[in-house]
């Protein structure tokens, strides 16, 4: 599919949330600018900038549902005039670059929450975050956005595994000119998370050891900017512990996840929940009872004051397979924690 086509079939209404009307919006508002419309320049970009790692801190700490309301309302309170105002060619693609990273943190916050509504918002932003990219001529911006559309295709389930693998080739083919090994080791582990869930062991295998090489080469590199820069080798691991989990690779995936938590250690609650809730659950499939008790005893004392859906579905998980064990105190113990974080309403879905 074409650039144009592609636009054309994902964007849809998610446009009008930004205030980008067609592709060239750059070029046309810097040889005809709107009469009367504010003057942008470098600040306005940086002020962006700095928003995004305020609220993108916030939300990796605490999950999506603390700071969307925030993230959304500075969008189209502050960054739509700017969007619509006058700024030269240089000054429009970084602030289109800038925007397409809020967009995408707006995407990320929603598709964090629980809410089947909020699936249907978090593609839109998606969409409008790989249009803005496009148009600013950043492809790892774009493979970015592809990439969000990917993973919460795969979070849907098997149904649509076709769909999130196709995702995950746009997406490669996008990142194929970039150098960034965190970059490439970000979209080749996601794509290896796709070919896993539509079954294809093999595939998924090439890419895993394709993303390990890259993140293995980026292992003493700086941090980047964008989102895909931030991929660490921790990040890296609890990725692959996961794809292995699903190829049925339960011992591997344990180390992994093991490694992800005490080796690189993982410096947000929210991610560490994550890893938690799962490592719990391979504990329990390997019939490791003990570890998985003690290991998700750590996953509650994490998980509280999280809005996160995956923090959610790994306690629902939980007590689900919990319920075959409430003759053990501990487990009946667990059980009851995971109950009350499911009924307090600060984890719960966002309601502002």
């Amino acid at each position: 599919m074409d650039r144009r086509g592609f636009l054309a079939t994902s964007s849809g209404a998610a446009l009008s949330l930004l205030g980008v009307p067609d592709p060239e919006a750059i070029t046309r508002r810097v040889t005809s600018p709107v009469p009367g419309a504010v003057r942008v320049g470098k600040g306005e970009v940086r002020a962006i900038h700095q928003m995004v790692t305020t609220l993108g801190d916030l939300a990796a700490e605490y999950g999506g549902g603390h700071a969307k309301h925030l993230a959304t309302r500075y969008l189209t309170a502050n960054v739509g005039p700017w969007l619509r105002g006058r700024y030269t060619e240089q000054t429009g693609r970084a602030l289109f670059a800038a925007t397409s990273q809020l967009s995408h943190l707006i995407g990320w916050m929603a598709q964090d929450l629980d809410g089947p509504a909020d699936q249907g918002v978090a593609r839109q932003y998606y969409a409008s975050a790989f249009r803005l990219a496009d148009e600013a001529g950043e492809p790892e911006l774009a493979a970015t956005a592809l990439r969000g559309m990917t993973v919460q295709s795969i979070a849907m389930g098997p149904r649509y595994r076709a769909e999130a693998l196709a995702l995950a080739e746009r997406c490669m083919d996008q990142a194929r000119d970039l150098s960034d090994p965190r970059a490439i080791a970000y979209y080749r582990s996601t794509h290896a998370e796709a070919a896993a869930l539509d079954g294809n062991h093999r595939l998924a295998a090439k890419a895993l050891k394709a993303s390990q090489d890259q993140i293995e080469r980026a292992a003493d590199a700086p941090a980047g900017e964008s989102w895909a820069g931030h991929f660490s080798i921790g990040r890296w691991a609890h990725s692959a512990g996961m794809i292995l989990a699903r190829m049925g690779d339960t011992a591997g995936a344990r180390v992994q996840l093991r490694e992800a938590m005490e080796i690189h250690g993982l410096d947000r609650r929210r991610s560490r929940a994550a890893v938690l809730g799962n490592l719990g659950e391979i504990h329990l499939q390997e019939g490791d009872l003990d570890g998985a008790l003690a290991t998700w005893a750590e996953f509650l004392d994490c998980a509280e004051g999280v809005q996160s859906v995956k923090v959610r579905a790994a306690a629902e998980d939980m007590r689900v397979r919990l319920a075959r064990y409430q003759a053990i105190p501990a487990a009946q113990d667990l059980s009851q924690r995971a109950g009350m974080l499911l009924a307090d309403p600060a984890t719960g879905p966002e309601t502002v």
